[in-house]
């Protein structure tokens, strides 16, 4: 069995290359930090270092192996600190920056109640489909949809297989009827989001044998996308949304799945935040609180 000890003075001496100066870290005699790691290397039955009179360097085992040494360290240090933030009464201001449906829809309630859970955390929640800049905005969070290809950003997934879908409220099937193909939504007013100036009026769907764009028109644009899901429940048109906006109009009836074969473009949910540091224990009960409630949400396959 792997002792931690062991792996951790394996993470010090290639941080330092050498022994000694990682052993005097923790006032251990330089024999002793060899044996460590000549255990660890008994144990994963691989040479971690190539040693000599006078260098130490990490073979190529151990460069591959170094990384999940580390992360297997921080994360009995992340747990640590989340059993301390659990026991601690949380107190301080945290921002958080939400999308205007999720955020007024779905979160609200549960911020609330996160609040009650911890009355000495002030909260400040702000709603927009401006996406908040981490760095520069008043922000210590965001919840935002899409993927994160940003190394800059820390993400922890919330969501991470929601979808967008079709749907269309009973009102509007009726008088309107349901487009029996993609290429049908020409002949349908298609409700439309714009932001910053940007009109998405180019639907996309991942079909099996390619991507698939749809170019759309209607006759209603808003720049705040819950007016956009608003406006498809009042039975103005057809509505290409997140699931998690629209799945309790869906389970209310006040909204039905269009074309329910097709896949929809994956919009997965996230926690934002810019470096892993500013994860405080709030940010980690909310967010397992935020990933909890979504769960039961998703969208059955």
């Amino acid at each position: 069995m792997i002792r931690l000890d062991d792996l951790a003075m394996f993470v010090r001496s290639a941080a330092l290359g050498s022994f000694s100066r990682a052993a005097r870290e923790v006032n251990l005699l330089p024999g002793q930090a060899s044996a460590a790691i000549g255990r660890l290397e008994r144990e994963l039955d691989i040479r971690l270092f190539a040693r000599s009179t006078r260098s130490l360097r990490l073979t190529e085992e151990g460069k591959r192996y170094l990384p999940f040494a580390q992360d297997a360290l921080q994360a009995l240090r992340d747990g640590v600190e989340g059993m301390r933030g659990d026991a601690a009464s949380l107190s301080g201001t945290l921002q958080i920056a939400a999308p205007s449906d999720f955020g007024r829809n779905l979160l609200l309630p549960w911020i609330s109640e996160f609040r009650r859970a911890h009355p000495n955390l002030d909260i400040q929640l702000l709603v927009s489909d401006q996406v908040a800049d981490v760095f520069r905005d008043p922000v210590d969070i965001a919840v935002r949809y899409g993927q994160i290809d940003d190394a800059s950003f820390v993400a922890l997934p919330i969501a991470p297989a929601n979808r967008r879908v079709l749907v269309a409220s009973p009102a509007y099937i009726a008088r309107h009827g349901r487009p029996a193909s993609l290429d049908e939504l020409a002949n349908h007013n298609c409700l439309q989001y714009r932001l910053r100036g940007r009109t998405y009026d180019r639907w996309s769907f991942p079909l099996p044998e390619g991507a698939k764009v749809v170019q759309v028109a209607g006759s209603l644009v808003s720049d705040d996308a819950d007016v956009v899901r608003r406006w498809g429940v009042a039975g103005e048109g057809i509505v290409y949304k997140s699931w998690l906006d629209v799945s309790e109009d869906v389970a209310q009836g006040r909204l039905e799945v269009l074309l329910p074969g097709v896949p929809g473009e994956p919009t997965p949910l996230n926690l934002v935040c810019p470096h892993r540091k500013q994860f405080s224990p709030a940010v980690k009960l909310l967010h397992a609180l935020i990933e909890e409630r979504c769960r039961p949400l998703a969208r059955p396959d």
